[in-house]
């Protein structure tokens, strides 16, 4: 059974939290849940740097909330996340892994990687590693550094296929290379607090739920006949992207989450742990075990070094 929607916003959720100090990265922040997320922390007194492909939006993002900086970061680009790393000097308390892309058919970056495992997972994996330095430092400032990565209902349709992750030798299917992607971001948070726990550090995923935002422009007919065939069978209800954004500053501002990582976060709470053969549809609030599993996390983590290094 499907438990209760959170109808908060995140403006909600960061009432009457102070984040004077806090210096924040969101990535994907000049459109959909991440403009929110980045406004809600903005509100809260954070320092917030917008980490956007787009430059020129990411500036009227930044005039639209009342505050933060702009950096152009591609996630589906070593150089430009290695610039971004670059850039970036001092301490760091929060970095929220938000942005991510759809697509209906097969892309592949330079490298050869299928583009939603690279942007969505490799991406982020590549911009935590190297922020570590700093999220070490801010952790020693404040105590703590949270790093929260937005991941998907859509983990629980396929876990990371590690013989096949870029789809070389299978047929192409764009739902289960998005699912495959999203599994990945959950495992990244189970390895990340293991690893980095010591420094303070800590790492956690949520679900938005269901916002309609920019990410399905690309669906196919058979995603969007899938995702009606949800909302119809009342697997999920459509937040609006303040709500969507509200999970994620559960996790960034909680002070549960403060020192606790490698949760899966749905609806502002904990998700339900589901076994991997679960339905979707009457399951959708909960995190099949695929997602949090220790062993699938530290071979992703071995996989993931060796292929961005």
């Amino acid at each position: 059974m499907v438990g209760p929607v959170d109808t908060r916003t995140a403006d909600d959720v960061v009432a009457g939290v102070d984040l004077t100090g806090v210096r924040a990265i969101v990535t994907g922040a000049s459109s959909g849940i991440g403009v929110e997320t980045a406004r809600s922390l903005a509100r809260a007194g954070a320092q917030v740097t917008l980490a956007v492909r787009n430059t020129d939006a990411g500036a009227a993002t930044v005039r639209d909330i009342g505050g933060g900086d702009v950096s152009r970061l591609d996630l589906a680009d070593r150089a430009s996340v290695a610039a971004f790393v670059e850039r970036w000097t001092g301490p760091l308390h929060l970095l929220i892994n938000n942005a991510g892309v759809v697509v209906s058919r097969l892309t592949r970056t330079p490298e050869g990687w299928e583009l939603q495992f690279a942007t969505n997972h490799l991406g982020h994996f590549a911009l935590a590693l190297g922020l570590r330095p700093a999220l070490a430092e801010g952790a020693r400032e404040r105590g703590s550094a949270r790093v929260v990565t937005v991941s998907s209902t859509a983990h629980m349709r396929s876990p990371v296929v590690f013989d096949d992750l870029h789809f070389e030798r299978r047929p192409y299917d764009p739902q289960a290379a998005y699912a495959q992607s999203k599994t990945a971001n959950s495992l990244f948070s189970v390895e990340a607090t293991r690893r980095w726990a010591p420094d303070s550090i800590v790492a956690n995923t949520v679900n938005p739920g269901g916002v309609a935002t920019g990410l399905q422009r690309d669906f196919t007919q058979q995603q969007k006949d899938y995702l009606a065939a949800a909302e119809a069978a009342g697997a999920f209800v459509y937040k609006t992207p303040q709500q969507g954004a509200a999970t994620t500053l559960v996790a960034a501002v909680a002070p549960e989450y403060a020192h606790s990582g490698g949760h899966y976060l749905d609806n502002g709470r904990e998700a339900r742990l589901v076994e991997n053969d679960a339905d979707l549809f009457t399951n959708s609030d909960g995190v099949k075990r695929w997602a949090l599993d220790p062993e699938a996390a530290q071979r992703l983590w071995k996989v993931s070094s060796e292929l961005v290094s």
